[in-house]
């Protein structure tokens, strides 16, 4: 379970950047595998105009339930990556959120149809499970045998997780696909290594470890160290 004093650092740093790249002005924003909507009411409550795609009802429900109880029109449309020119239309995004969903999809595939709904000159923000962190996180818990497979990419593709991806690879991909890396940032350099008993007993610790993951993010050599990467991009 994630320690309730964990869970805004886990977010903080990706919903920083994502606000402070798309400014105030109301923009059309898809959310791909939005789910429940925490992030897409968020852009709501800002002023955006905000569709979820996801294939989950249960979660589209929810979505709709936290976005009356604040008062807010998020659209929820079913679907998943290879609907989803068909569902939201092409050129109508300004920006597009694909956050936590390339480790279970065909990328490339995923990534042209993601360009085909974006408009000139919008923005892709991408979250994506980072290999080096995997490697270790597996070597750390024993499990060695899967930490060498994932070192070269030979593990087959787990289920549940998915991919994991090196920046190199992340930016290959997006150059394919049309689209200019703007931003890279590491999310969880830290989080996932500090026990959750001290950030829920000692006084402060929590804003303290924001700080730092703030202070690292955007610091190459720590990215591998992350446990994802945040990529800002754009259509040309």
């Amino acid at each position: 379970m994630v320690s309730r004093e964990r869970t805004p650092v886990r977010t903080a740093v990706v919903r920083e950047a994502l606000e402070s790249a798309i400014g105030s002005e109301p923009l059309d924003v898809v959310d791909l595998g939005g789910g429940t909507g925490g992030l897409a009411v968020r852009l709501a409550e800002a002023g955006h105009r905000v569709r979820v795609v996801d294939p989950s009802p249960d979660a589209l429900a929810a979505l709709a339930r936290r976005a009356d109880e604040v008062g807010l029109s998020v659209t929820g449309l079913q679907g998943d990556v290879t609907e989803l020119v068909s569902v939201v239309g092409a050129g109508s995004a300004d920006v597009l959120l694909c956050h936590g969903v390339l480790e279970v999809v065909e990328p490339e595939a995923a990534l042209a149809a993601i360009t085909e709904v974006l408009r000139p000159g919008a923005l892709l923000s991408l979250v994506v499970g980072q290999r080096h962190a995997a490697v270790v996180a597996r070597a750390m818990a024993g499990a060695f045998t899967q930490a060498r497979d994932l070192l070269d990419d030979t593990a087959p593709l787990d289920p549940r997780t998915g991919r994991r991806y090196t920046r190199g690879e992340v930016e290959d991909l997006l150059a394919a696909a049309g689209l200019s890396v703007v931003e890279v940032q590491g999310v969880r350099v830290f989080t996932d290594l500090v026990p959750a008993a001290l950030l829920d007993l000692e006084p402060g610790a929590s804003a303290a470890l924001l700080d730092l993951e703030r202070a690292v993010a955007a610091r190459a050599e720590y990215q591998p160290l992350a446990t994802q990467l945040h990529v800002l991009a754009r259509r040309s």
